[in-house]
């Protein structure tokens, strides 16, 4: 019952392993458009959460709040899609986003620049220098993105359980591999695992509707969950009325705790 996320750079074949894996090991694969879909909402509209999925910031001091609100509710969506395991997600920053979910394999796909212009060629009908040249922005972003948004860089391979170069190794051997260390066992749910990851999924669910309610999106919160009991902490946490009537709302809370940033940590 493993949930696998794939880290890649743009035409590193990690789209290909994602797409093997989900075929040989039966489980659901899921892409960056389909979390943007499913995340988007009234408020917030499937193109700004690519764009902002995308693009880093120009200026980052500025866009502070709205990063909250678009990874609130990109996890929200990410957690809710995952959390009856057998999935594999491959986008960016994936394995952060679900960092310290149970059963959770992270892996990091490389692979040469050669190989990778080769399938820009092919794919986006591009010249060499012009394909290099696309590579070359899309890792740049990606890697201010995860340095912005995380604090962490990128191709740390510290941040992941396994990183596969696909030099010496074929699409079809990578997934080989992957799926024999998944079908070893070790990443199956505990009782205790899946409780975890129920209580992540609403917690997510919790920070995504104050992110989204008109009286309670400026603000920024820390969301706990433990069997339903629901801890909300946050500088507006004076906002009792408000925030027990929005967290009060959703689908699994059984009791509510407001408490302010001060009493954190």
């Amino acid at each position: 019952m493993a949930i696998i996320t794939v880290s890649r750079g743009t035409f590193s074949g990690g789209k290909t392993i994602a797409e093997c894996l989900s075929k040989r090991l039966g489980y659901r694969c899921i892409d960056r458009d389909m979390l943007v879909r499913k995340a988007a909402t009234r408020r917030v509209s499937e193109h700004d959460l690519r764009a902002a999925l995308e693009l880093p910031p120009a200026f980052p001091g500025r866009f502070n709040h709205t990063r909250y609100i678009y990874l609130a509710l990109i996890q929200a969506a990410l957690v809710d899609e995952i959390r009856t395991g057998h999935a594999i997600y491959h986008g960016l920053a994936g394995h952060l986003l679900l960092r310290g979910t149970p059963g959770l394999l992270r892996l990091r796909i490389i692979a040469p620049m050669d190989y990778r212009t080769r399938m820009a060629q092919e794919r986006l009908n591009l010249s060499r220098s012009d394909a290099i040249a696309h590579i070359e922005a899309m890792d740049r972003d990606r890697r201010k993105w995860t340095q912005f948004l995380y604090g962490v860089d990128w191709g740390d391979p510290s941040l992941y359980d396994l990183v596969i170069n696909l030099e010496r190794t074929t699409i079809e051997q990578a997934c080989h591999l992957i799926a024999s260390l998944v079908e070893c066992g070790g990443l199956e749910l505990s009782p205790e695992g899946q409780a975890a990851l129920d209580d992540l999924a609403l917690a997510s669910r919790v920070r995504a509707a104050l992110a989204q309610d008109p009286f309670t999106q400026n603000l920024e919160f820390e969301v706990e969950s433990q069997a339903g009991k629901t801890v909300v902490r946050g500088d507006g946490a004076e906002e009792v009325e408000d925030i027990q009537r929005v967290v009060g709302a959703v689908p699994g809370v059984a009791d509510v705790t407001i408490e302010s940033a001060s009493r954190v940590g």
